[in-house]
């Protein structure tokens, strides 16, 4: 299947890598989804490329020469590779922890977030809609192509996630959740649920599971989503009191 190289839009049914590392990550974890690798000339003495140009013969994917494509892309000069890939759908493993993103709205954060996980070994991400799209470029290039070894998954309603995983054990993240971190204890498989960046959790959150608060000084009103994650996440793996 070949595909015209168009800017990026939400409703197309592929997506791009861009860089040398995220299209190694997409050729590594979902190389069954790869279309073709475009490479600049101006990464012909890149190691990354080189290891791009034996996978794909290896592979039997096509590569492709097209610096004008590339930079079109990518809109960056320095970028030596672009992987062209089908979207794809997953089911969450229903034996594992999750994270859940409830209405995400950057692509930036969204990308930092898949990196974390991965770095703290949860592979199963539920996103709840209205939500940016994971399969944006941005979202890609943030997270360095961690997301392709993630397995995530949308959901119309947090319910509707409810009833396709009841077996998990819901942990909200609010700023008023009823047990801060310190004392908290992660029962598996569980759920750590965040609300969106500009508002968090509407309040009818505090009915669901255990709600947990993330203790932090008075010289602020909350901590960013990305970071709030992350500390969720290395408790929640290693047991860890971070303050």
């Amino acid at each position: 299947m070949d595909v015209p190289l168009k800017p990026y839009k939400r409703d197309s049914s592929y997506s791009y890598a861009l860089g040398v590392f995220p299209t190694l990550e997409l050729l590594d974890a979902q190389p069954e989804s790869v279309l073709k690798v475009l490479v600049s000339s101006r990464g012909a003495r890149n190691e990354g490329v080189a290891k791009i140009e034996g996978i794909c013969a290896r592979a039997g994917i096509k590569l492709e020469a097209n610096d004008r494509a590339v930079d079109r892309l990518s809109q960056r000069e320095n970028t030596f590779a672009v992987g062209v890939f089908r979207k794809y759908t997953a089911t969450l493993d229903a034996g594992k922890n999750h994270l859940a993103l409830v209405n995400p709205g950057d692509m930036g954060n969204l990308g930092t977030i898949a990196r974390t996980m991965l770095g703290f070994g949860v592979r199963d991400l539920a996103i709840v809609r209205p939500a940016v799209d994971i399969f944006d470029p941005k979202v890609v290039r943030a997270s360095m192509g961690a997301l392709f070894r993630l397995r995530a998954c949308y959901f119309d309603t947090f319910e509707e996630y409810q009833a396709a995983y009841a077996g998990h054990n819901l942990y909200p993240f609010m700023t008023d959740g009823e047990v801060s971190l310190r004392e908290a204890t992660f029962r598996e498989p569980s759920a750590l649920v965040f609300g969106s960046e500009s508002s968090g959790l509407p309040p009818h959150y505090r009915t669901v599971g255990t709600p947990v608060r993330i203790r932090h000084s008075l010289e602020i009103d909350s901590l960013s989503l990305p970071i709030s994650v992350g500390i969720a996440l290395y408790r929640a793996a290693t047991g860890v009191e971070l303050l």
